[in-house]
């Protein structure tokens, strides 16, 4: 039995066409005990086809009255996902001091400016290159801005560019993924196993193994598990495959917010 997804998209995300009250129906369905949405926020998204933006004084009211309807079948989690970029660290923290999240995810979907998803970033950049630039792209944001929980999809680099081989080995990049990993646990933060590499046909989540065993060996303790889902069908897919990579990696239990606090389940 699978505890909680804690990386979920409704409609109120540009990219997702989900109805909020269909996820969480499909969640009680999957037997969850938790679902947290973490719909998008990405303050200067350099694609104006997905702006990313929320009204979140509607959004709460709808959140509100379905934890309220669903509140004896399963616990609705009120989370969000920060696309971070260095210039708008300001109006992230305004917005993340505005509204009572559980739980927030950091993420880095824009480095330098440029866009992974459509592959601006990749552009003039060979494959190792494209990869390093968007490490350093985290560890900057990692040692500069520290009002989140976890570290989304740290590894995810790879799903993107016109790469023949999308191969990312740890040992490639161990001094800036290292650094990255202790910056992130002398935080007091935590990292996800996001389920989505599986969907993009690479075959593991992210981080992939490697990382996440480095990340066990150097004291990190708080971890989620999220399937990044954008629709219904892909809720809480590939746990199977995340809860053994999760014990390989040598963790015996997994983490769960509230108001901002930790705690933890045994698997």
């Amino acid at each position: 039995m699978f505890y909680a997804d804690y990386h979920v998209h409704s409609s109120f995300s540009t990219d997702s066409n989900a109805e909020m009250e269909d996820l969480i129906k499909t969640a009680i369905t999957l037997g969850l005990k938790q679902i947290a949405f973490t719909d998008h926020i990405d303050y200067d998204y350099p694609d104006p086809a997905f702006p990313f933006m929320i009204d979140y004084d509607h959004y709460i009211k709808v959140f509100d009255a379905l934890k309220e309807k669903y509140k004896d079948q399963i616990e609705v989690v009120l989370g969000v996902e920060i696309g971070f970029q260095p210039h708008v660290a300001k109006q992230i923290e305004e917005i993340l001091s505005q509204y009572p999240f559980d739980f927030v995810i950091c993420s880095t979907h824009v480095c330098d400016r440029l866009d992974l998803y459509n592959g601006d970033f990749f552009k003039d950049k060979d494959q190792k290159n494209a990869y390093l630039r968007y490490f350093e792209c985290v560890l900057y944001n990692v040692k500069n801005f520290f009002n989140y929980d976890v570290y989304g999809h740290i590894d995810y680099i790879n799903r993107y560019g016109n790469y023949k081989n999308k191969s990312l080995s740890y040992e490639d990049y161990k001094e800036v993924i290292d650094s990255i990993l202790k910056t992130i646990i002398e935080s007091g933060k935590g990292i996800e196993i996001n389920t989505s590499g599986f969907r993009y046909g690479l075959g593991y989540a992210h981080p992939q193994l490697a990382i996440l065993k480095r990340y066990k060996e150097l004291g990190g303790k708080i971890i989620t598990i999220g399937s990044d889902a954008h629709s219904s069908k892909d809720l809480a897919s590939h746990f199977d495959e995340a809860y053994k990579l999760i014990k390989a990696a040598g963790f015996s239990e997994i983490t769960l917010f509230k108001n901002r606090k930790p705690y933890f389940i045994k698997l």
